[in-house]
């Protein structure tokens, strides 16, 4: 096992970080490339290893597809096999053969997709023989996983009949299909939407050049350095304030934590401001950003309500259960209510060389590092970040 002592920036805080490109934003941006062919050119794609992935995959003639732990990848590449008729095996590592796919499984095989289960009914790996639509209609429910939803509108566009789905019951992570059908638009593809039913008819994007915009989850870690260090000021780099991200919430949750930003030509620039005492959200439509909001709050010890967490049970780890074992090192006891609430008691963390597991789970060692700003740190298995911000590590030790 790796173990990393991380280094405690300098403070007051004081740099630039030119954080990385969206993973969301560069993976919905390579299908639409990989269906619309050599017409369509992408700048500054993300460099995480999620997106690299992908692309490459995308690429290949191999009959495994293999997309390891990453779940967008897997789900949005079942959905471009089945539209683009390629046979294939998909499968991933042991964690992502526990992850369910059976509802994405499900819709596309009634549009006609020829998809079986090599192991357990409804879960990786897949084999994908084939596609011929036979309707354009088809309905699933909305609040599992938002992924489901924008690997069908991703290829809708694509397919000889087009698409009619609706979703039944709540929608989570809105702000992810948003950013999809955006970047639909981007390329000149409608999509016409009516209280959870959204249709798409066959069409053709446009050729283009279109540029990836820096990644508001990864801008989470850095407003945790700002709120628990409380002196300095961070610039991070190629943020917009009028973004297609869901996470650019972010930025006003932190306004209670003490983090200010002031959005610029070219980024966002952080510094210290009043705080809050007491801290509550929904992050239904957020989930990423949970671990980032649950370690602040414990490391400035402010009582906080989380809610929203459901989908955070079948991600790269189970992220309740990671985040209250991790926080219980710190004596940070949290409450759990079900799978849908966390709540934090409000003492503030010691933080004296515990280690921290990451669980396989690149966000657990990106949120629990601003910790060390309090104390000495250690984190197992730190290359965990290469999934989503390799030079996170790098960017670190700059400041």
């Amino acid at each position: 096992m790796i173990m990393y002592d991380v280094p405690t920036p300098q403070l007051p805080l004081h740099g630039r970080v030119p954080v990385v490109a969206s993973k969301s934003e560069s993976n919905r941006a390579l299908i639409l490339r990989a269906l619309a062919g050599s017409t369509v050119e992408l700048d500054n794609l993300s460099e995480a290893r999620d997106t690299c992935l992908l692309e490459s995959l995308l690429a290949s003639d191999s009959e495994v597809l293999d997309a390891r732990d990453a779940g967008t990848t897997l789900r949005f590449l079942t959905a471009w096999c089945a539209a683009a008729s390629r046979s294939a095996v998909i499968t991933g590592t042991p964690r992502m053969q526990q992850r369910p796919i059976g509802i994405l499984v499900e819709a596309l095989r009634t549009l006609g997709a020829d998809i079986g289960y090599e192991g357990e009914e409804g879960f990786p790996p897949l084999r994908v023989e084939g596609f011929t639509q036979r309707t354009r209609e088809v309905s699933m429910r909305g609040d599992v996983s938002s992924q489901y939803t924008s690997a069908l509108l991703l290829i809708a566009p694509f397919l000889p009949r087009g698409l009619k789905l609706t979703l039944n019951g709540t929608i989570a992570s809105r702000p992810y299909i948003d950013m999809t059908i955006e970047w639909m638009k981007r390329f000149g593809l409608e999509v016409k939407e009516d209280r959870g039913c959204f249709e798409v008819a066959p069409q053709s994007p446009k050729p283009g050049r279109y540029a990836i915009e820096s990644d508001w989850s990864a801008a989470g870690y850095w407003y945790t350095l700002m709120a628990l260090a409380g002196e300095g000021e961070l610039k991070l780099m190629h943020l917009r304030e009028k973004s297609l991200q869901g996470d650019r919430a972010l930025a006003e949750l932190f306004v209670a934590l003490g983090v200010q930003s002031e959005f610029v030509d070219d980024g966002v620039i952080l510094r210290p401001g009043a705080r809050e005492d007491w801290f509550e959200a929904d992050f239904t439509h957020i989930p990423d950003q949970a671990q980032t909001f649950a370690v602040c709050c414990a490391g400035l010890g402010i009582p906080a309500r989380l809610t929203g967490l459901r989908s955070l049970r079948i991600k790269e780890t189970d992220r309740i259960t990671a985040l209250e074992t991790e926080l219980a090192k710190f004596a940070c006891v949290v409450r759990v209510e079900g799978d849908e609430e966390m709540v934090l008691p409000g003492t503030r963390l010691w933080v004296e060389g515990q280690t921290v597991e990451t669980y396989d789970d690149h966000r657990m060692a990106m949120a629990f590092a601003p910790l060390s700003v309090l104390g000495p740190l250690r984190i197992a298995e730190p290359r965990v970040v290469q999934k989503s911000y390799p030079g996170f590590w790098r960017d670190w030790e700059r400041l």
